[in-house]
């Protein structure tokens, strides 16, 4: 997947009412009636259970989405959109000065910085899609008709896709449409297939390609439940019959059906107990303008580009909330803030990066700056939520997480500021993603990324085409800290991957975390910093004039009613502590983390 490089300069996500007209006239209600999955869901042949694909997908340590800034703004905008938004209380009316104990910044939760969960509220009901005189599409409640012809099943497994070509006129975002991809996780995309293991979240639905999407969720039909697709000349339908969540009891019956006149429905069963997290909506694609709506008011509601609503099960950390109370109680001196809860908030990842704001030029990111969103005046870049604290050990150099320690995992959320999103030109001068892995903001297994914090492995070449994985999450390597702007082009050395790795001793992927006693066989393609450069143009700024000095808060989250504990506090400053020695070992001396709060 790739963006245009100004994307995100297009995020206007709009707590919005009413659209703006609908084009066409909705079409009469579907013919059918009852849940034709009742009877379809136990027959025929499941795909067959990727186990490690399961493996893999339970050992990451974040899903690494270069553009989760969408999520963070959407997930508040959302809340405006229900009500849901609590003020924060002034900090001079209340009396606090930000509660800070020693280095450690305490903000206290009061109903203003964790969402409470957003019901999924769809259940036995339907949403039809119209267009409007904006260019996008409205959207309104309507009755749960399901279209009683389920079509030909797709054996589809867990991540998987099938090509199923439109059977009707079907036009998109004002672009005819073809050639659509049907995914197991809830979704039709057109033009390219979505089979990615990472977050199905609010940045994945709008940067992806153009997508319908009844409910984008980590689905997966290979343990439980059916999809079927309809191509008729008139209807166009696809069916996913109570498919089971990953590593769920939970399921979804959901009906999408595409219309000549442009129409769209989505169509929801009475599953219990029923998945509650998942995307619902439309995007054009490779956009960052979306407006979150509810979808059950009984409409319209719209806009011009991309239109939904995120779903959760669960309480969320409201990033914008958190930042601006923050804010208002702290100075703009921070590069970026480490986040760390007394209960647990993420549910998909162990922890995760937010770059809110990047001027830096030939990363494989976009220059934007979203910064003062979250209440800075301009000097905030990114946000590391850490989650609960508690799931941490005590030491912060124990191995816990596959080959991470606490300070591992710390240097990879700190180190997606910058990191890793290079594509290069490969041996036959073709533009190539070989070097990353994991949502492409991870290096991949197969790259030998000198033990680097942002994963890869540090590869021993054994000659004959034959490799071993050597070492693991220890340090930013010189092409890391090229990207970090602390060393000239001339001081990176070539390095390596792996193509077309065979004969492996445990089965691994791109997307794999790293391990250390990994056996296999390959070719060793040589890459310089140049091939990059091609793709990407050189850093800006140089390292001759960028910062050497990263400065860092570190926030405590705590529950309303509740004070800090003496030992969580304690546990957080001995991590603060250690992580400036780790941090400017990491670098080589190149790169002082300060983490004091004044």
């Amino acid at each position: 997947m790739r963006l245009l490089a100004g994307v995100l300069l297009l995020i206007s996500l709009q707590a919005c009412g009413g659209g703006g007209g609908s084009g066409s006239t909705p079409p009469p209600p579907a013919p059918g009636g009852g849940n034709p999955c009742s009877t379809a869901s136990t027959t025929g042949l499941a795909a067959p259970v990727d186990g490690a694909l399961q493996a893999r997908k339970r050992r990451q340590v974040d899903g690494g989405n270069r553009y989760n800034v969408l999520n963070e703004l959407s997930l508040h905008r959302q809340r405006a959109v229900d009500g849901t938004a609590a003020a924060s209380p002034d900090a001079a009316l209340s009396g606090r000065d930000g509660e800070d104990i020693g280095e450690i910044a305490v903000i206290r939760d009061e109903g203003d910085i964790v969402a409470p969960p957003n019901t999924f509220d769809l259940r036995n009901a339907g949403v039809r899609f119209t267009r409007n005189g904006s260019g996008g599409y409205d959207a309104r409640k309507i009755d749960p008709t399901f279209r009683q012809t389920l079509g030909r099943q797709l054996t589809l497994g867990d991540d998987a896709s099938a090509s199923a070509p439109l059977s009707v006129n079907f036009n998109f975002y004002g672009t005819p449409r073809a050639d659509a991809f049907v995914n197991s996780d809830g979704n039709i995309t057109f033009g390219e297939e979505d089979v990615a293991s990472t977050e199905r979240n609010v940045a994945r639905f709008l940067t992806g390609p153009p997508r319908v999407s009844p409910f984008l969720a980590d689905l997966d039909p290979s343990t439980a439940g059916r999809i079927f697709v309809n191509a008729t000349s008139d209807i166009y339908s696809v069916t996913w019959c109570t498919v089971r969540g990953f590593e769920s009891t939970r399921t979804i019956t959901t009906q999408l059906s595409l219309l000549p006149d442009g129409s769209i429905e989505f169509i929801y069963g009475n599953n219990s107990p029923i998945l509650g997290d998942a995307v619902v909506g439309v995007s054009p694609g490779r956009t960052g303008d979306f407006t979150p709506v509810n979808l059950s008011e009984p409409g319209p509601t719209g806009g011009s580009a991309a239109v939904g609503e995120r779903f959760a099960a669960s309480p969320q950390l409201d990033t914008v909330a958190l930042l601006r109370k923050f804010y208002q109680t702290h100075p703009d001196n921070y590069d970026q803030v480490l986040i760390w809860t007394d209960a647990p908030l993420i549910q998909d990842a162990f922890a995760f990066e937010t770059t809110i704001a990047n001027e830096v030029r030939g990363l494989g990111l976009p220059v934007f700056d979203a910064s003062r969103d979250f209440g800075s005046a301009g000097r905030l870049r990114s946000i590391a939520v850490m989650d609960w604290l508690g799931k941490y050990p005590e030491d912060p150099r124990q191995k816990f997480l596959g080959e991470n320690t606490t300070l591992s995992v710390m240097g990879q959320e700190v180190g997606h500021r910058w990191l890793a999103f290079f594509d290069f030109r490969d041996h036959t001068s073709n533009r190539s993603s070989q070097l990353l892995g994991r949502g492409e903001s991870h290096w991949s297994f197969f790259f030998d990324s000198d033990a680097s914090v942002m994963e890869g492995n540090d590869i021993e070449d054994l000659g004959g085409g034959s490799f071993r994985t050597a070492g693991a999450v220890a340090r930013f390597s010189l092409l890391d800290q090229y990207a970090m702007g602390l060393v000239a082009p001339s001081e990176v050395p070539s390095f390596f991957y792996v193509q077309n790795p065979t004969n492996l001793s445990a089965a691994r992927t791109r997307e794999s975390g790293p391990e250390v006693g990994i056996t296999f066989n390959g070719t060793r393609r040589e890459v310089l910093l140049e091939d990059i450069v091609a793709v990407h143009g050189p850093r800006e700024p140089t390292a001759a004039s960028a910062a050497k000095v990263h400065r860092q808060a570190f926030i405590y989250l705590s529950s309303a009613g509740t004070a800090p504990p003496a030992s969580a506090i304690a546990k957080l400053d001995n991590f603060r502590r250690q992580w400036e020695g780790f941090f400017l070992s990491a670098t080589d001396g190149r790169m002082t983390a300060i983490t004091t709060l004044r």
